[in-house]
């Protein structure tokens, strides 16, 4: 059975959506917070604030 990539509501620090990615991976959502703020700052290339929003706008709730 395929997961499903949801914002988590259990798990959530703003919106859930790193909690819910890191559900989705299989990795723990400090993990995917942490390296979620890394690549944003590091790379400029990578707009993190706009993308955050963006999949809290698209991805569904998980209830």
């Amino acid at each position: 059975m395929a997961k499903k990539l949801y914002r988590s509501q259990s798990n959530k620090v703003i919106a859930g959506v790193c909690a819910g990615l890191a559900d989705y991976l299989g990795i723990d959502p400090t993990v995917a917070r942490i390296l979620f703020v890394l690549v944003s700052f590091f790379s400029a290339a990578f707009p993190g604030i706009l993308v955050y929003v963006i999949l809290w706008a698209v991805m569904p709730s998980e209830y």
